[in-house]
């Protein structure tokens, strides 16, 4: 009896991993915060439209649900904010610091693809060490409203209209039926909300309130969407 008790013994500590009997681990701690999420910004006649979710996660868990990836860099030039969360936020605040000098040395306010082309070299130097996709927009005096891409890995491009994010895989079929060339700020700002709106029903990592902003020369007038405010993507638009 004492030896078939010592075999079960041993039978238990050889062949049972003791991981099955581990309560789960709280892995999401150990998750990088990232802000997964759904960023765009279009130009106008004007300026430009910007906008994006308010979900921060790590992992599956929702660490921030009103977190605003809207970030300042001048007056009149603001970038989204989508990958990790640390590192964009240290890459805008760099780009901040630099634009500082640039306005002391040049006297001048700092132009929109002055700003991006900084964030492009931070980007792609450090490509291989952090996570982050921006869009940068705003308005200056020598062209108006513009609007850069630079995804991760550091590339960067002007387009009139830029999406950004884990959410923006759902969105190319709505972008390419729905925008035109020459829309109106308000067309702008429906075309935004709409967008966001419908990425955030369908991305796990997109959701929250939906914030955007219009930029032009008189300065910056940000816009919050919430609750019944925020489309259904089930509805028409």
């Amino acid at each position: 009896m004492a030896s078939m008790m010592t075999m079960t013994s041993n039978f238990n500590n050889s062949f049972v991993p003791s991981e099955m009997f581990d309560l789960p681990s709280n892995n999401w701690m150990d998750k990088e915060v990232s802000t997964g999420t759904t960023i765009a910004a279009v130009e106008f006649k004007d300026g430009v439209v910007i906008g994006a979710d308010s979900r921060t996660t790590t992992g599956a868990y929702i660490a921030n649900r009103v977190s605003n990836k809207l970030t300042k860099v001048t007056d009149n030039i603001y970038c989204c904010r989508s990958g990790s969360a640390a590192d964009t936020e240290a890459v805008s605040d760099i780009v901040h610091y630099h634009l500082s000098f640039y306005r002391m040395e040049m006297g001048e306010e700092p132009r929109v693809k002055v700003a991006a082309h900084i964030f492009k070299d931070l980007c792609y130097n450090y490509r291989d060490s952090i996570t982050a996709g921006i869009i940068v927009a705003g308005w200056d005096k020598h062209e108006g409203g513009q609007v850069f891409s630079i995804p991760i890995g550091g590339m960067i491009t002007r387009m009139p209209f830029a999406l950004g994010g884990s959410g923006s895989t759902y969105l190319y079929g709505y972008v390419d039926s729905n925008y035109k060339p020459g829309m109106t700020k308000e067309e702008c700002l429906k075309f935004t909300g709409n967008a966001l709106a419908l990425a955030m029903s369908r991305d796990g990592s997109s959701g929250g309130i939906v914030n955007m902003a219009v930029i032009t020369k008189d300065g910056i007038e940000k816009i919050l969407m919430v609750g019944d405010e925020i489309a259904k993507f089930n509805e028409e638009f």
